[in-house]
């Protein structure tokens, strides 16, 4: 695409967009830098775009975006805003793909890896080709991609989003994430359906205060836009049952469809029943009520499983369908997945990882546990500290035997993390400390007898460990059960 074709997408700049520059691909790593790349300079948290604009230049580069002056022999476009800059000419280059796409958005601070995987399955089952973007990785069709964020750059996401067309991808289901809303990595992303889960604390080192949150999701909603097309309606799929929906209704002027187990909703869950294999509960819909019996444990993955289907109403998907499909599902990795190696006892491994989400599953737990509650927890370092002190208060209150340790450090040390957990308890002989995880595990399992439950909270399908600088290999289902063998002779 020649250079001043390009810039149409842009409606105020300073230099020259030359009609001579072809441009192949756009990057903002250097380290992408190919002959015929145009380059955006991002001014970023930890590192400036604009001191690479050189090696940009060396390594091929045709033109470069940026906010801030530069010294290179190549055209520099100046805008105000490169990340802005960025989504608006990612969208343009790549042929604005969310216009022919169905994108679905589900935000909260819970549940939006399990429900991203619940409407992908529903409309894949309904026969269309599907595309998925979350905390795990982007998958095109069969096709699995690393991913470094929930939700990545505009320039990553419009690109996948092309490649999700070029393989036959009708509709697309992604995990929006607060951080991406307030920093525009999903700006030109034209969502047709967004999906609020819930609000509880977390990422408070980012946005400071609960309100600053809840604005930062509703951003998603007003994304929706303000006109309204039969053909295509524009909808959001809200939690009636959290009180922040009321704001996320606010933001939007679109189509809302409503779910909940305690609020009237158009999706509603009675007779609730919950045991270690499973839940069943009566579905009201508004065409009509249908039994539901789920392999998936907890009040929590009934709100997934309402939002997954209200979802899939929204995308014009028969009911029976969404229905049949969830039923089958076992659940999704990481998130309440049972470790088993022969053992008498429940292990679970659950990614739970904010106060909300732990106190969901021990509560879930309790309603089934015949004995004591082995919870091994820790707190991420470089994170919100403000709930460090709440998950050891829900550990010690939910589960007769907490177990404090370490989970992703970071540049912390992880002996002042579980420090500041246990400043929430009162001193006593009700939790345990191992500093080291597989400790942790090792000890939790060596002490659980029959009857017992053991809950690994905080890295759900994670298989690493973040220690200083360091990324090593660690997977909690894989440590319990090397914990469990060992226990049973088998190792």
């Amino acid at each position: 695409m020649k250079l001043n074709e390009l810039m149409r997408a842009i409606p105020v700049f300073s230099g020259e967009a030359s009609a001579t520059i072809e441009v192949s691909q756009i990057a903002q790593d250097s380290r992408k830098v190919k002959p015929g790349t145009l380059f955006i300079c991002i001014d970023g948290e930890l590192i400036d775009g604009h001191q690479f604009a050189k090696k940009a230049e060396e390594l091929g580069a045709v033109a470069i975006i940026a906010e801030k002056q530069l010294d290179v022999a190549i055209p520099v476009i100046y805008v105000r805003d490169s990340k802005r800059a960025m989504a608006m000419l990612a969208d343009y280059f790549y042929g604005s793909p969310t216009q022919a796409l169905k994108l679905v958005g589900i935000t909260g601070t819970n549940g939006k890896t399990t429900v991203s995987h619940l409407v992908e399955q529903i409309v894949r089952e309904n026969g269309e080709q599907t595309g998925l973007i979350g905390t795990m990785y982007r998958k095109i069709g069969d096709e699995i991609l690393e991913t470094k964020n929930t939700t990545p750059d505009s320039l990553t996401l419009q690109e996948t989003f092309r490649e999700m067309l070029l393989h036959g991808v009708s509709t697309a289901v992604m995990e929006v994430s607060s951080h991406a809303l307030v920093q525009g990595r999903v700006y030109g992303s034209d969502y047709d359906v967004a999906v609020f889960m819930n609000l509880s604390q977390d990422h408070l080192d980012y946005h400071h205060t609960m309100e600053e949150y809840a604005y930062a999701k509703s951003l998603l909603f007003a994304q929706l836009g303000n006109s309204y097309d039969t053909n295509n309606p524009k909808i959001a799929v809200l939690n009636a049952d959290d009180k922040v929906s009321a704001r996320m209704k606010t933001a939007t002027a679109a189509h809302v469809i409503t779910f909940g187990i305690h609020a009237d909703a158009d999706f509603n869950a009675y007779n609730i029943h919950i045991s270690s294999h499973g839940s069943s509960f009566d579905l009201v819909t508004p065409e009509g009520n249908f039994k539901l019996n789920i392999k998936m444990i907890g009040n929590f993955s009934i709100y997934n499983v309402l939002a997954a289907i209200a979802t899939s109403y929204a995308l014009h998907i028969p009911l029976e369908n969404a229905i049949t499909t969830v039923e089958a599902i076992p659940g999704v990795k990481g998130r309440f997945e049972l470790v088993n190696a022969g053992q008498d006892f429940p292990v679970i491994v659950d990614y739970s990882h904010t106060p909300d989400s732990l106190l969901n599953v021990l509560q879930t737990i309790d309603e089934f546990a015949e004995k004591r509650v082995f919870v091994v927890v820790g707190c991420g370092g470089d994170r919100d500290k403000g709930k460090r002190p709440q998950m050891a208060q829900i550990a010690v209150q939910y589960a007769t035997n907490p177990v404090f340790t370490s989970d992703n450090p970071r540049s912390e040390n992880p002996h002042a993390i579980i420090e500041d957990m246990i400043k929430g308890v009162p001193e006593s002989d009700s939790y345990v400390v191992y500093e080291n995880r597989r400790d942790a595990i090792q000890f939790a399992i060596s002490e659980a007898e029959t009857g017992d439950v053991i809950l690994i909270a905080g890295k759900g399908h994670e298989d690493y460990q973040i220690i200083g600088n360091e990324v090593i290999d660690f997977d909690d289902r894989v440590e319990a059960r090397k914990a469990i063998e060992k226990k049973l002779g088998l190792a």
